[in-house]
């Protein structure tokens, strides 16, 4: 058998058709996954703070002190300077804005056990109590948050 015979019309013609269909299966597959996904979906960062919960404990009921100073504190015991992470979401993630309010408008999506520390707030628009968290690791994740989805994380 020779090379002509071997690659005649038919085979190569064959050879495109299947060519054409697995990209025609490809192209349909992408597309499909594509419109399934929405602007709301993000992917976790690669690396993730992990703040280590206090070891220590104490007999004695802790002496409560009154700062006038002090920044203010929720009742969850979030306050500005204070690292906080998502909770609650559900795998869905919170969705960080620009400016407290549900008409802020959408910056990025934060993800359950994401850490952040409070550098401003609160501020009770919507009727919800917003918070203003910066990423310690990427100044760029920075925004408004509902403390209906933060947990306080007590300092290392």
């Amino acid at each position: 058998m020779n090379a002509r015979q071997l690659f005649n019309k038919w085979v190569i013609l064959g050879a495109l058709l299947l060519a054409g269909f697995l990209l025609l299966v490809t192209a349909i597959s992408i597309g499909l996954t594509a419109s399934h996904r929405t602007s709301d979906v993000g992917f976790a960062p690669a690396d993730l703070t992990v703040i280590a919960a206090p070891t220590g404990t104490s007999s004695a009921p802790p002496t409560p002190t009154i700062d006038p100073f002090a920044s203010p504190t929720s009742p969850s015991g979030i306050a500005i300077g204070n690292y906080v992470q998502i909770t609650g979401t559900e795998g869905q993630g919170l969705r960080i804005r620009k400016d407290p309010g549900l008409d802020g408008e959408f910056e990025f999506l934060a993800y359950d056990s994401e850490v952040f520390t409070v550098q401003d707030g609160p501020r009770a628009v919507d009727g919800y109590e917003w918070w203003y968290l910066v990423a310690p690791y990427d100044d760029t994740r920075v925004g408004w948050a509902a403390a209906d989805f933060l947990s306080y994380v007590p300092a290392p």
